[in-house]
């Protein structure tokens, strides 16, 4: 099987290596590719080292499968090369997630949506991610009113240029602004770019990302983005109004049966969810479980996962596993 992971020099990119090294795909042949300024380069990968070659030298190998974590700007101009090459990309960036005619996948929630025919397949936003995986069972069972959400996103969400910002200002050096204010001690509630409605770009992905995702126009989500000076992790309140009545200790059977899923909630010992408990790990973490006395049928949450893994390169690699199988069933 020949790979070529699009942008393999970046953030996710260098996760998405590290995670098919470690899901079973050591000894697959592996392409990294990025922009010019990379090609030449050596990586470390499986043992060995790959070395960086063009985006149209990775189209001319005639790869069966293409992970792209690259912008949505090359996307858009490169993953259709791939597909006409019958190669299928699974894209990270936001360029293909809203179009109709490609699927948007969270694998343990609508896997079945991916069609034979489907040349692109999304990888959703990394906050939608973990957010509709804690949420799937619940919806399934209780049917989703209306989500009021707000992100706490770490520095890596925007990328290698805001993480260098970050630990600039810590040293209390002068650097290349990621945002348009210091993050260090700061937050900033401005995710993505301002839109005309007043909403950011980063919002507004959580509220049509999730209805196309669990197959719902009329889900009501509103949802505020802020950036906090941490490397790492992505963490949400969730507060959901259902449709039907609920009995707490069924939502932590529902949440705890999960697939991807951990319930960390102990008031007594201090136990709940935290980007450093997510650091490196795959799971998402759901804790704060506790009923909205505001409301009939509401409940608050709180879930953290790790942004770069669950959040963007290992939900691409479960897809990427999703294709495989299917394809050694159809043999």
């Amino acid at each position: 099987m020949k790979i070529a992971v699009v942008g393999a020099t970046g953030l996710v990119g260098s996760v998405m290596l590290q995670v098919l090294e470690e899901r079973g795909f050591a000894n697959e042949e592996i392409i990294a590719a990025a922009s010019q300024k990379s090609v030449g380069k050596k990586i470390a990968f499986a043992g060995r080292e790959l070395t960086v070659v063009s985006i149209e030298t990775a189209i001319a190998s005639s790869c069966d499968f293409a992970v792209f974590s690259a912008g949505g700007s090359v996307s858009k101009q490169y993953a259709p090369l791939f597909a006409e090459k019958g190669t299928t990309v699974i894209d990270n960036s936001s360029a293909w997630r809203m179009y109709d005619d490609v699927p948007l996948v969270v694998p343990e929630i609508n896997a079945e949506s991916i069609k034979e025919t489907n040349k692109i397949i999304a990888n959703p936003n990394c906050s939608t991610i973990q957010m509709v995986l804690a949420l799937s069972k619940l919806h399934s069972t209780y049917g989703i009113k209306r989500l009021v959400i707000s992100t706490y996103q770490s520095v890596t969400g925007t990328g290698v240029k805001a993480v260098r910002q970050l630990e600039c200002e810590q040293r209390n050096e002068e650097c290349e602004m990621a945002y348009p204010h210091k993050i260090h001690e700061n937050v900033l509630p401005h995710g993505g770019d301002f839109l005309s409605d007043g909403y950011t770009s980063e919002e507004r992905k959580l509220i049509d990302e999730t209805r196309k995702i669990f197959s719902d126009p009329n889900i009501q989500i509103t949802a505020t983005v802020a950036r906090v000076p941490v490397k790492g992790g992505h963490s949400e309140s969730i507060n959901v109004e259902f449709f039907k009545q609920f009995e707490l200790s069924d939502v932590y059977d529902l949440l705890r049966s999960t697939s991807g899923v951990m319930v960390l909630d102990s008031a007594e010992t201090n136990l709940y969810p935290m980007p450093l408990i997510s650091e490196g790990k795959d799971e998402v973490f759901v804790g704060r479980i506790r009923r909205d006395e505001s409301c009939e049928s509401g409940l608050n949450l709180w879930v953290v996962a790790d942004n770069l893994r669950k959040g963007a390169a290992t939900n691409a690699i479960q897809i990427l596993e999703y294709l495989v199988s299917k394809q050694k069933n159809n043999l």
